[in-house]
Formats: structure tokens, C-alpha cells, sequence
């Protein structure tokens, strides 16, 4: 089922309604015989290179954001484990930061899931959680802790600020708006005015043969098209390499460590 439903992610109706166009326009050429010798090398200048590159792009945001996100989840731990190790044992204490850690993770997946309406609200409700977290730091100086170690406990909820912004920077700002445009241009309508060059070389190909060329040059661009427009957003877990916001098996992992 995995499979099916990454092949429906690369391949689906916009795939077919353009091999429809491509076809019909091979067919009309041929049936009037308009026909010309196209440049293929204009393929890979036009509408190659920018869609990779494109994709490109958006992969390394990708990765930068799992990075992100995994140096998100090294201080939140390493906060807990400040509060579970660095004290005499308090397990309300050690309870009530854990929730506070746990509640800001989870409100980082809402933002970014669920692609909130009103994103003022959502955001607001990440920076009230890092504004509680700052002031469990009053309680880690009434509980003893040394002014070394809390100076250490507030540079790691510095940090988580650090990565939230970033990860948010990489939620709003993606691939040029114009490069997409221009590339989405192009890919949807070279199979259709490329139809005199199909027409041209379909006479060296066998009978029934003459409309492969459409048919191939409309999947591969469209299904790039898919692929780049999937990486493109990393968070709103529709593609099959979505950043994955682990909340509650993260929870559960915290709720193990002895």
C-alpha cells in the first residue's frame, strides 16, 4: 500500500490531463502535418535544470530542519534531565517541567501540521510556554541549584528559542515564488507546444509508437513537478518525507530514561 501511495504522489490526475493535451496536440500535428525540428537541449536549460535545482533546494531545507528539530529535542532533554539530576529529588518539580517541555513541543506541531488559521494565536501559545519555561529557572534558584549550572539550564531554553525560529523560518520561506511559477510554466506547456517535434520524429517510429514520446516527456516532468511540490513543504505531512513531530513517542521515550 506504501508503494501505491507514493506512486499516486508523483503520478496523478494532473499527470494524465497533461499526456491528454501532449497527445491531442502530437495528433493534430500529424493529422495536418505541421511539423518541426525543436532544440531537446532547450528541455534541459528551460525546465530541467530549475526543477531540479528546485528540488534541490528544497531537500537541503529539509534536512536543515531535521537538524533543527533534532537539536530542539537534545535541549528539551537535556532541560529535564537538569531538573531530574542537578537536584535533590523533587518529582513534582521534576513533573511540572516535563509537562511544560512536552506542551511546547506539542504546540510546535500544531503550528506546523496543522497549517493554522489563525497562526498569531498558535504562535503566541509557543512563546507563553518558553515565557514559563524562563520562569521555572526562578525555581531552580529557590531549589539550590548553583548559579553555574542555572546559567547553563537558561542558555538551553535560549537555544530551543533559537531552533523554534528557525524551524519557523523555514516553514515560511521556501523555494522563490518565481522560479516555481516559471517552472510550472513551462513543464505544462512544453508537452503541448513541442507537438510538431513529436510529429516530426514519430515517422521513424513503428505503427502505434508515434505518441510514446508525449506520453513519456508529459510523466517525467509532471511527476518532478510532484516531487519538488512535496518537498516543498516539509511539514504539512501529505509526502511521503514529511518531518515527522514525534510528541508523543518523545514523551514516552523521557518517561523511560532512568
Amino acid at each position: 500500500m506504501r508503494l501505491i501511495r507514493s506512486i499516486y504522489l508523483i503520478i496523478n490526475y494532473k499527470t494524465f490531463i497533461l499526456t491528454a493535451l501532449a497527445v491531442v496536440s502530437t495528433w493534430l500535428c500529424n493529422r495536418y502535418h505541421i511539423i518541426a525540428e525543436f532544440p531537446l537541449t532547450l528541455v534541459g536549460i528551460a525546465i530541467v535544470f530549475p526543477v531540479v535545482f528546485s528540488i534541490d533546494s528544497a531537500y537541503k531545507r529539509r534536512e536543515r530542519a531535521l537538524w533543527m528539530l533534532s537539536d530542539f529535542k537534545a535541549h528539551v532533554l537535556a532541560i529535564y534531565l537538569a531538573s531530574r539530576d542537578w537536584l535533590d529529588d523533587n518529582k513534582e518539580f521534576e513533573e511540572e517541567i516535563k509537562g511544560k517541555l512536552i506542551d511546547v513541543y506539542r504546540s510546535i506541531r500544531e503550528i506546523f501540521t496543522n497549517g493554522s488559521a489563525d497562526k498569531e494565536k498558535a504562535e503566541l501559545h509557543i512563546y507563553e510556554g518558553l515565557s514559563e519555561l524562563s520562569l521555572v529557572m526562578k525555581k531552580f534558584r529557590e531549589l539550590g541549584l548553583p548559579s553555574g549550572e542555572l546559567s547553563r539550564a537558561s542558555q538551553y531554553i535560549s537555544k530551543i528559542a533559537v531552533d523554534i525560529e528557525n524551524l519557523k523560518g523555514i516553514w515560511r520561506y521556501r523555494t522563490p515564488i518565481t522560479l516555481r511559477a516559471y517552472s510550472k510554466v513551462f513543464i505544462y506547456t512544453f508537452p503541448i507546444l513541442y507537438g510538431p517535434y513529436f510529429a516530426s520524429v514519430a515517422e521513424v517510429y513503428s505503427p502505434n509508437l508515434e505518441y510514446m514520446m508525449p506520453v513519456i516527456f508529459s510523466f517525467i516532468l509532471v511527476s518532478l513537478d510532484n516531487i519538488q511540490s512535496h518537498l516543498e513543504d516539509p511539514f504539512d505531512q501529505v509526502g511521503e518525507d514529511d518531518i515527522v513531530f514525534d510528541v508523543e513517542e518523545f514523551t514516552t521515550l523521557i518517561n523511560k530514561v532512568k
